[in-house]
């Protein structure tokens, strides 16, 4: 998705989303003003308890365990348990076979409780503490034609935009896939800029799927990595993340705390669009600061999409880092959250990490997907949380990790 995208109050000041929306691309939520927590100096992939600075627990440990709609739970962990089986946990800590016999199980499960306690461990990372942001499926305006008052390109994925082998800056000797362009001398090129494509890079390419009514409110769905488009019939065109032009995402939250131009209690998704529309000129600068571009898809079917291609569910599914969570792992995450009526709730639920985004790295650092809505986006745009994480490994998964490689 979306990544991104990542919280949105924390993302738009770090560097996630986005988008959203996956270890190697940026798929998935990155919400636009959230800070997200250090990230810890744990090798990727760990292959020890030790290394990951992972510690076992028991259901008894989680507060509030037995208060979870252990049904809602299985039906967002079903829908990617087709691809948990089929691909590879760049984290180390599964392997494909882990899954087998719970996603087996689902069809048959009927009482989901007694099936998430009798196939997985809860597995404590550090102290657990967690760092929480939020994300949503944005609605904006939008005309599958151009048109008056219909003016913001929505793009499909460029035909020259393409993966090649690079050498590796972290890896001295060694390369790494980086997306880009062949120019027309054969050379390699980094892919067009926000900026570039704003300012025309891509038109007459006929890569238009769809044209937005608002720059800034298109800004933010390319931070999302997936939305809704209000047609001018009342119809809705769902978009999902097609690419990414490979450009480094910064968080414009941060820039502008940098800058000293929000007020107190406006560093949120809201007061940072406030601000942009209020200083179109010096807002239009600093959205091209964010080189990162996303281009969609018209989606059918349920959706929006993680980045395990499964539709993510609200208040079930979440994005977390691919290095440090196996995707398609259930993660019991409780945090806290400003309602609409800015009162302050608990929230507590066992989700399932069925997304990424480029600002959601590090052990324990979650960004939550809230569904559509006004609700949605208020709650998403103002998550910026501390909470508590317990990972749920398969039960041989939890084993090998506890036991080590010499065993």
């Amino acid at each position: 998705m979306r990544h991104r995208f990542f919280p949105v109050l924390l993302l738009l000041a770090i560097a996630a989303c986005a988008s959203p929306r996956p270890v190697a691309t940026p798929t998935g939520p990155v919400s636009p003003g959230a800070e997200p927590a250090p990230k810890p100096a744990v090798p990727a992939g760990p292959a020890t308890a030790a290394a990951l600075g992972a510690a076992p627990a028991t259901f008894a440990d989680i507060p509030g365990w037995e208060t979870n709609d252990f049904a809602a739970t299985l039906a967002a962990f079903r829908k990617s348990c087709r691809a948990v089986t089929r691909r590879t946990d760049v984290s180390g800590l599964t392997i494909a076979s882990d899954w087998e016999t719970a996603c087996n199980l689902v069809p048959a499960a009927t009482d989901p409780r007694v099936f998430f306690e009798l196939n997985f461990t809860p597995v404590r990372v550090g102290t657990g503490a967690a760092f929480v942001t939020g994300y949503y499926e944005p609605e904006i305006a939008g005309s599958r034609t151009r048109g008056p008052g219909y003016l913001v390109p929505i793009y499909g994925l460029p035909d020259d935009l393409v993966r090649v082998d690079q050498p590796d800056p972290a890896n001295p000797g060694q390369t790494k896939k980086a997306s880009g362009r062949i120019d027309e001398t054969g050379a390699y090129q980094l892919y067009w800029t926000r900026e570039d494509i704003d300012n025309g890079a891509l038109f007459d390419r006929n890569l238009e799927i769809a044209w937005a009514a608002d720059e800034v409110e298109f800004f933010f769905l390319q931070i999302q990595g997936s939305g809704r488009l209000r047609l001018p019939d009342g119809s809705v065109m769902r978009i999902g993340y097609a690419g990414q032009n490979g450009r480094e995402y910064v968080g414009i939250g941060r820039r502008l705390r940098e800058m000293n131009v929000l007020a107190p209690g406006e560093a949120s998704m809201q007061g940072i669009m406030r601000w942009l529309r209020a200083n179109p000129e010096d807002g239009r600068k600093i959205m091209h600061e964010n080189k990162s571009y996303i281009f969609f898809k018209e989606l059918t079917g349920e959706g929006p999409l993680g980045a395990m291609g499964a539709p993510v569910t609200p208040e079930r599914s979440l994005a977390a880092d691919p290095m440090f969570v196996p995707l398609g792992a259930p993660v019991w995450l409780s945090t806290r959250y400003t309602d609409v009526d800015r009162s302050m709730k608990p929230f507590a639920a066992l989700m399932v990490a069925q997304d990424t985004g480029g600002a959601i790295k590090g052990a324990n650092r979650f960004d939550l997907f809230w569904g559509a809505g006004e609700r949605a986006r208020t709650i998403a745009g103002g998550l910026s949380s501390e909470g508590a994480a317990f990972i749920l490994l398969p039960k041989a998964a939890a084993a090998r990790l506890l036991r080590g490689p010499a065993a």
